[in-house]
């Protein structure tokens, strides 16, 4: 086995580990479901609706990725924010429920950050759980990075190996004056987009404007809005787009290679995904006269820079992480058991070690050169199903923001409680997982608690460049609402 051939399947094994399971989003679910009855037993959040966001709904966490809360005091009508002190407060109020219910861990309050944040740990799976305030912005990037999905599945993957590759190597962490996994998305997309042929398109070709600036009037409409901007554009450059055919091995060796230089080039340039290119920070107007070691635009909150936690000195260090890990992707006789250290964590590599997965040389993840291109089919996440069996219809009607919302598996609670938007978010025949998925019931979820409703799945179009595999490659079909099989018009 060639260099490549080793770095493109041990990149597809690291995937096939890190990727979310079922159960790990059932386990989400619960949390939130969780959440929302000790938001609704304080007086003053009565009412209020717990909203996912981040990474989970996106769908680009992995298996052990922390899981973004937003609660929402505004009650889903208008798009409208609590002032610092009140949310500082109403944080203070959950925290005191929190410790007094039991069963949540690490519980750290952090009032003095720039967006207000309690931190806690789940006894479900240790997973870690940030939640804010009327984090509205947060809501509309993570659906913004959903749609980009839609685009080519390659984005997801590369997000993923590209997070776990940088964790392993202590460069995600802003804490430590490093990069925090939106920048590393954000990274991703400046790949994609100076790849020739270009993967994905300038942000602004998505979405012309700054989104958080027109994050205004009922939040319903406002949310509607941009989503119809954006799925129309996608449809655009999807129908006109040269189809890059670039293996997942050789795009993640070129997105190292493009960056591995990157403390020499942030003196003068900045990375704006929202144009697509390099830009001299000295002629941009919006980044002055602020200074920063690395200028990473947010596109969706221009000028906010996303990296602006990373420090000069950890700059050098990102710029020697990604040069030593060229340098190993590209030398000769590489082989697996040199290649884990420097791509995944312990966690990771311990799965790896310790099971051995089979990679089957003909998995749908890539062009491989001179072999023509597998037409696999996959099986989608619960946010991807969600996705498909609204876009039709929002096409002709425009879809409520409950219709926007990204659903899982159903959490039942045992008495009825508010819901918030995304809890209520419904589709006839709803989203869900395959059912060979589900052989023996999950132990730690309690099943007069939980109940998973298992439907058939749709078939997803084939992705071009390659397609994302969710667990198995055996396909689904869903039927929609008259009982017909609905396709959306691009898969042929």
């Amino acid at each position: 086995m060639n260099s490549q051939n080793q770095v493109e399947s041990t990149l597809k094994e690291i995937l096939k580990v890190v990727e979310p399971s079922r159960e790990d989003w059932v386990i989400r679910f619960k949390i939130i479901n969780e959440l929302r009855e000790v938001v609704q037993s304080i007086e003053n959040l009565r009412g209020a609706t717990v909203e996912p966001f981040g990474s989970f709904v996106s769908n680009l966490f992995s298996r052990w990725g922390d899981l973004d809360i937003s609660i929402e005091v505004s009650f889903g009508q208008c798009v409208s924010s609590a002032g610092k002190k009140r949310k500082q407060t109403l944080l203070g109020e959950l925290l005191r429920a929190l410790r007094k219910q039991g069963g949540w861990s690490r519980l750290k309050f952090i009032p003095s950050a720039r967006v207000p944040i309690l931190k806690i740990v789940s006894k479900w799976q240790n997973i870690s759980c940030d939640i804010s305030i009327d984090n509205i912005q947060g809501e509309i990037k993570s659906k913004f990075l959903f749609w980009l999905n839609e685009i080519d599945g390659r984005f997801r993957d590369m997000v993923l190996l590209v997070k776990e590759w940088a964790q392993a190597n202590g460069i995600n962490n802003p804490k430590t004056g490093t990069f925090n996994s939106y920048s590393l998305s954000l990274l991703v997309i400046f790949h994609f987009q100076t790849c020739v042929p270009p993967i994905l398109p300038p942000l602004k070709d998505i979405y012309p404007t700054n989104v958080v600036d027109d994050l205004t009037g009922a939040k319903v409409d406002a949310e509607r809005r941009i989503a119809q901007v954006c799925l129309s554009n996608i449809a655009r450059f999807k129908s006109s787009r040269n189809v890059n055919r670039s293996s997942l091995s050789e795009l993640f060796i070129s997105f190292i290679a493009k960056f591995s230089e990157i403390n020499l080039k942030a003196s003068e340039l900045g990375i704006c995904t929202f144009t697509g290119q390099w830009e001299y920070i000295a002629n941009n107007t919006r980044w002055l006269p602020w200074t920063y070691a690395i200028f990473i635009e947010d596109p969706l909150e221009q000028p906010e820079n996303s990296a602006r936690a990373v420090g000069q000195k950890q700059l050098v260090k990102i710029a020697e992480v990604f040069e030593t890990t060229r340098r190993i992707l590209i030398s000769a006789n590489i082989t697996r058991n040199t290649l884990l250290p420097t791509l995944v964590g312990p966690q990771t590599s311990r799965f790896l070690f310790e099971k051995h997965p089979t990679v089957y040389s003909n998995s749908n993840y890539g062009y491989y050169p001179n072999t023509p291109p597998q037409a696999h089919r996959v099986v989608q996440s619960p946010l991807q199903t969600q996705y498909h069996l609204w876009q039709p219809q929002y096409k002709n009607s425009g879809p409520s923001t409950s219709q926007m919302q990204h659903q899982g598996p159903r959490m039942v609670p045992s008495t009825p409680k508010p819901q918030s938007q995304f809890a209520r978010m419904r589709v006839a025949n709803g989203p869900h997982l395959p059912n060979h998925q589900f052989q023996k019931p999950n132990p730690l979820v309690p099943q007069d608690q939980v109940q998973v409703q298992v439907q058939p799945q749709i078939q997803r179009p084939r992705t071009e460049g390659y397609n994302v595999k969710f667990g198995t490659s055996r396909p689904h079909q869903v039927q929609h609402n008259q009982g017909q099989m609905w396709r959306p018009k691009y898969d042929k």
